[in-house]
């Protein structure tokens, strides 16, 4: 099929009348016309990189999306093979223009929204799944947590079939940092955000008992009360390691039989709370599945669902785009403060947002953090932006909001289903083979080798766009039913591998000695 459309069909793509830059839909070997552009490649032009398609004098804006990416480092040719090496970074004035391209989603009457299969909880959520969960105050209870959990297999599962599973949330922290403070602060939250979740149908917390993220403390400074589906096991007080492991079984029994009882029902849209990611971009993430999902996104806004956009660093460099789209100057400048608070929390520092991207990013055809975050923004649609929100807080908002996190998918899916996400939608380019609990991951591809390489992690291949074979809006509406399939208990590929108990991972951010 590769050799069909070098052969039949244009082999670039031209994404704004304004560019000054087209991107390879196929390798373009050297010496090869490009008819549409009129140009001839002057080297080698790797697949989703990008070639002049005009003279660009040194020190000229490099357009993509009619956006600047950078500046020309050299006077460019036509035809020249555009990336990290003649593409560079310069400071340039943003106009920030809060709120000047907000536009409210429009909101479907309630009879004519979608809807899905989900668990209703007694206060009103709707889960997508129902899990028991294993958590921990501390990483020295995460043995007796992962034993707990595991004892709890397939086969002995196999009397609640309204049960997904039992599910231990371990992680790396709880002591040997500070008592108070943001540190601590982070990781609670978190906890608490994963124990109330929607998708948890009972929760067992279990602490060795002398840790600095004390249990009482830590239930207090959250609000959260033991009951018959919230229960607690302290390891010294219970006698030990194989006591605790004991007590926890016998708690998740009694709680089985109580979550076995809650069966789906038919909800709204508007109960669906989507985590975006993007991992292993490539040059096509901003040209098929990021734009795609932002066309789910805009349709699950006026179904009054939500969607969260997230990855700070990764939107540093097109910030202005997203503050001229908040839903007024306090919300754009919300998420200003967070841009700063990054730059100086990585000044100095080998990391991508001082304009470097990862080794997979350039080899997918990415130069520099602005193009990256050029296509990380595109999985926002068109719709505007209600709120911003910290690390793992709770988000009430409907519609397109964003919440500050890291740039690392794991800690970055985590803090936004702490803050209720349902169900998290995560493209790749190169391949990454994320998955998580108790929010199932949906993974769409941006091009179809990729699709076609790795189909047992791929649940959407987007790398049709790149074909010509479906148009963005109608990837958007297929990625629109596959979040109501999926909420519905369709598993994802990642569930049917198993992935994502590993990838729990709150921010551990401050950690000291």
């Amino acid at each position: 099929m590769a050799d069909t459309l070098t052969l039949t069909r244009n082999p670039t793509v031209r994404l704004d009348e304004s560019d000054n830059v087209v991107v390879a839909r196929v390798e373009i070997p050297k010496g090869s016309r490009v008819e549409e552009e009129d140009i001839t490649a002057l080297q080698d032009i790797p697949l989703g990189h990008k070639i002049a398609s005009r003279a660009v004098g040194k020190g000229e804006p490099i357009l993509k999306y009619n956006t600047i990416i950078g500046f020309a480092g050299e006077d460019i040719a036509p035809g020249t093979w555009l990336h990290s090496h003649n593409v560079l970074i310069d400071a340039f004035q943003k106009d920030y223009r809060f709120g000047e391209d907000y536009r409210q989603a429009d909101l479907l009457p309630q009879s004519d929204r979608a809807t899905f299969m989900g668990f209703r909880r007694p206060d009103g959520r709707i889960g997508t799944r129902n899990y028991i969960g294993i958590f921990i105050t501390v990483n020295c209870s995460a043995t007796v947590a992962r034993k707990i959990s595991r004892y709890f297999d397939e086969e002995r599962l196999a009397d609640y079939p309204n049960v997904d599973g039992v599910v231990a949330f371990v992680h790396q922290q709880g002591c040997g940092m500070e008592m108070a403070g943001e540190p601590m602060d982070l990781l609670r939250r978190t906890l608490a955000g994963y124990i109330r979740h929607p998708n948890i149908a009972g929760a067992v917390v279990c602490s060795l008992g002398c840790e600095r993220n004390n249990l009482d403390a830590f239930f207090e400074a959250q609000g959260l009360e033991s009951g018959k589906l919230l229960r607690t096991v302290t390891m010294q007080q219970i006698g030990g390691t194989a006591e605790a492991v004991e007590e926890g079984k016998r708690v998740v029994r009694e709680m089985l039989e109580e979550a076995n009882h809650i069966v789906r029902e038919p909800c709204g849209a508007e109960h669906l709370l989507v985590g975006m990611q993007c991992g292993g971009s490539d040059g096509f993430s901003a040209l098929s599945a990021n734009p795609s999902l932002g066309r789910a996104v805009d349709t699950l806004a006026r179904h009054g669902g939500t969607a969260i956009l997230s990855e700070t660093p990764e939107l540093y460099g097109v910030e202005h785009t997203l503050t001229a789209r908040a839903r007024n100057e306090e919300v754009g400048r919300q998420f200003l403060e967070r841009i700063n608070w990054w730059l100086g929390y990585t000044d100095g520092k080998d990391v991508q947002m001082q304009g470097v991207v990862g080794p997979g990013n350039q080899a997918g055809g990415l130069a520099n953090i602005i193009e990256k975050a050029l296509g990380g923004a595109k999985k926002g649609g068109s719709t505007g932006i209600e709120a911003v929100y910290r690390y793992a807080e709770p988000v009430t908002a409907h519609g397109l909001v964003i919440m500050d996190t890291p740039g690392f998918d794991p800690v970055a899916a985590t803090g936004q289903i702490a803050g209720g996400a349902n169900l998290i939608a995560f493209t790749t380019g190169r391949g990454s083979c994320f998955g998580s609990y108790p929010a199932p991951t949906i993974k769409l591809a941006t091009n179809t080798p990729l699709y076609d390489r790795m189909q047992g992690d791929m649940d959407i291949n987007c790398g049709v766009v790149i074909d010509g074979d479906a148009t963005l809006d109608e990837m958007g509406d297929e990625i629109f039913r596959r979040f109501l399939e999926i909420a519905s208990g369709r598993k994802s590929k990642s569930e049917i591998l198993g992935v994502g108990e590993e990838e729990f991972a709150p921010w551990p951010i401050g950690v000291t000695g």
